[in-house]
């Protein structure tokens, strides 16, 4: 393996946005790293928000824009100070536009081990069939 593929394997770290409109926010956000899988009946996301909780997080759907946030909470406790802090604290935020292709009324979100995995379902006539040709 070269140098350059081994930097491909790399996790990467949280990202902070960069675009203008969230940087209106206070303090920092982040952008979580996202994994798309599609099959012939679904979509599915998954996306990176490590210390997310279920109830820390925010899935909103408006006009086919799905908008993901969460929040990360500091993990250490009232009676502890600071040593060393790497972890760090703040929000999550990513839109995504969905296509026609996607059945809206069916989107299922679950958050396990700090992973949001969403599943859309494609609506019935997006998804491929056979036909069957008559003689």
């Amino acid at each position: 393996m070269t140098d350059s593929e081994s930097k491909a394997l790399q996790a990467k770290e949280k990202a902070e946005v960069t675009t203008p409109a969230e940087l209106t926010r206070p303090g920092l956000v982040f952008t979580p790293a996202v994994d798309i899988f599609e099959t012939d009946s679904e979509i599915t996301l998954l996306a990176d928000m490590p210390g997310v909780k279920a109830g820390e997080l925010n899935i909103d759907l408006h006009k086919n824009v799905l908008t993901l946030e969460g929040d990360v909470q500091a993990p250490e406790g009232a009676d502890e100070a600071d040593v060393i802090r790497e972890y760090r604290t703040g929000k999550y935020y990513r839109q995504f536009t969905l296509s026609q292709i996607i059945d809206q009324e069916k989107i299922n979100a679950e958050m396990k081990d700090g992973v949001l995995r969403l599943s859309l379902p494609k609506v019935k006539a997006a998804t491929p069939r056979r036909i069957a040709v008559q003689s």
